[in-house]
């Protein structure tokens, strides 16, 4: 059925430059992340969300060179693995790695609960609250996805392009709608206040910025299919797609806060631009935004799938896990071992996480911890990136500014996030952001173990 890396690899230059962008701009899943994360941006710093969204998605651009450059230089599936392990040894490769699996996993959570939930807004409204029923239709999209994707990276890539193509389209007739119908009379009058500097206190903008991170979160899946893509088209698939998400956040934010009250933003919970839309247009048309956000959710969970499973093949056929996850489907052409590995994780978690209280209790807890696993992995990779081409301070000082110092400036920014945030985290949100970290020790010593083993086997 399969055979591993060293015989059969991926789909070597499968995607365009364009699939790539479409790629890490679906990785985001603007639609459902502004759907289900509005209200916790919102709590936190009201409408100074806005500016943070702007100056984290520029300073987010930091990490997007980190990665860009790397991948030119380094093209592997592992990504931050491949490139952190290379920079400053395996422990820390196997470290970014960790976090971004274990990220990926959670966010199995906060990606196919949404979904259900949209689901049965459209089907059976009256059984949005009961979280058995959401759980189970949750697990059937995760099982849809990961088909999808085991399929191969074409399948993945066509159905990608399908389903972003007509999230974008309705998303964008709302924003206009919502701009014609309450430009007149906003619930909030738009403020350069919004995204003034002098807004902000240390606090406030760090507060914003652990969820912000979360907002533009996903979109690195193009350096994970960095051997199934030409280098150079990867890293403008990277930078292409952080750029219109920069201008697309802060746009579909600040149309958010022109459109719904403090209240109505509160009530809305996971649903905010379904409640623009009830305001606007009448049933069935107003249901169009609930499939949007399915589509968005849909196309999220695929690419962090891809992200997972690609980072697993790379570690395991570099010998840190164990040789069997490296096992590449001979038609398909993808990590098959691999990505049913995500996909059963991602059932357990759910219907363990059916036993928290509320469907917003797991989200919330959700985002948060993958905001602080977020933070760890790339932060790291920055400080590759501007390690590895230090010398460039010397040589090349225009080179030096995308290789070095903004890399440096965005891990520096993830770095003193982290560290502000943690204190203020729940019991939960440790367990589950720092505790899935931890858990990496376990797999990390079973690997030395392994690795020992065969060498004195060999001796």
């Amino acid at each position: 059925m399969s055979e591993q890396g060293g015989h059969q690899g991926l789909a070597k230059g499968a995607l365009s430059a364009l699939e790539s962008t479409i790629m890490g701009i679906a990785g985001t899943s603007p639609a459902f992340t502004v759907a289900v994360t509005t209200g916790t941006i919102y709590a936190a710093i009201g409408p100074l969300s806005v500016g943070s969204l702007l100056y984290s998605g520029v300073i987010m651009l930091g990490i997007m060179f980190a990665f860009a450059k790397l991948n030119r230089v380094m093209p592997d599936a592992g990504a931050a693995f491949a490139w952190v392990g290379k920079v400053f040894g395996p422990t820390w490769g196997f470290f970014a790695g960790w976090g971004l699996m274990v990220a990926s996993v959670v966010f199995m959570v906060s990606a196919t609960l949404p979904a259900a939930t949209a689901t049965l807004l459209l089907l059976a409204p009256a059984e949005v609250e009961n979280t058995p029923l959401v759980t189970a239709i949750a697990a059937v999209w995760l099982t849809l996805v990961t088909w999808i994707v085991l399929r191969g990276i074409k399948h993945a890539s066509t159905a990608q392009v399908i389903v972003t193509v007509i999230e974008a389209v309705i998303v964008v007739a709302l924003l206009g709608a919502a701009v014609v119908w309450f430009g007149g009379h906003p619930a909030h009058v738009p403020s350069a206040a919004w995204i003034a500097p002098g807004s902000f206190t240390f606090k406030s903008f760090a507060d914003g910025a652990i969820v912000s991170v979360f907002f533009y979160w996903g979109w690195d899946v193009t350096m994970n299919l960095g051997e199934e893509t030409e280098p150079e088209d990867a890293s403008k698939g990277a930078f292409w797609a952080m750029i219109n998400l920069i201008v697309f956040f802060v746009i579909l934010m600040t149309v958010v806060l022109i459109a719904l009250s403090d209240k109505e933003i509160a009530e809305a919970n996971t649903n905010v631009l379904y409640a623009i839309s009830a305001k606007i247009f009448p049933a069935p048309w107003s249901y169009l935004v609930v499939l949007a956000t399915v589509l968005s959710t849909v196309g999220a969970l695929e690419t962090q799938i891809l992200q997972f499973s690609r980072s697993m093949f790379s570690m395991a056929r570099a010998g840190v896990l164990h040789p069997r996850y490296a096992a590449v489907h001979r038609e398909w052409q993808t990590p098959w071992a691999a990505t049913l590995v995500i996909w059963g994780l991602g059932l357990v978690l759910l219907f363990a996480a059916s036993y928290m209280p509320s469907v917003a209790a797991i989200l919330e807890s959700s985002i948060e911890a993958i905001g602080l696993q977020i933070c760890f992995y790339m932060g790291l990779t920055g400080y590759a990136s501007a390690w590895h081409f230090r010398d460039l301070l010397r040589t090349d000082l225009r080179e030096a500014f995308t290789h070095v110092v903004m890399p440096l400036i965005g891990a520096l920014f993830m770095t003193s996030v982290a560290a502000w945030v943690i204190p203020t985290f729940s019991p939960i949100v440790l367990t589950v952001g720092i505790g899935g970290l931890a858990l990496g020790f376990i797999p990390l010593s079973i690997g030395w173990w392994r690795n020992r083993q065969g060498g004195v086997a060999a001796a």
